[in-house]
């Protein structure tokens, strides 16, 4: 799957301004995730068009980008994190960013996105629901 990061002035009205313009291209948000560090923010979204979210949002002076997220099924339990987890650390591979979509039943959908998707979707494979696709 693909997700959509953006970087953004962590300033009042940012995040509407930001589903404004992909409201005006008719852009649907499937997930949304956001944080914030001082004067910076950072947004993580699915979306049901990504191309013309993508430009909808460099037009509009968002620094944007998309890239692959892998997407895993995890049992909802604790732990089962740590052990997912646990696969990358021992293969020496960073998560660079992960984020637990839904828990649905006994299961919980979580997408993550690491240095090397290729050699994570191999140690993930069991777990794995979704290939990736080729990033814009």
């Amino acid at each position: 799957m693909k997700q959509l990061t953006v970087l953004l002035d962590n300033v009042v009205g940012t995040l509407a301004r930001l589903s404004e313009v992909l409201a005006q291209r008719n852009v649907n948000i499937e997930t949304i995730d956001s944080g914030a560090a001082s004067a910076q923010g950072i947004v993580w979204l699915t979306v049901d068009k990504y191309d013309v979210a993508l430009v909808a949002l460099r037009d509009a002076g968002f620094q944007a980008v998309t890239e692959d997220a892998l997407l895993i099924r995890l049992k909802d339990e604790p732990g089962a994190l740590a052990k997912a987890a646990a696969r990358f650390k021992h293969a020496g591979l960073n998560i660079r960013s992960l984020r637990i979509l839904k828990r649905e039943a006994d299961y919980s959908l979580v997408t993550l996105v690491t240095d090397d998707n290729d050699t994570a979707r191999k140690l993930v494979e069991d777990v794995l629901l979704t290939q990736t696709v080729t990033p814009n």
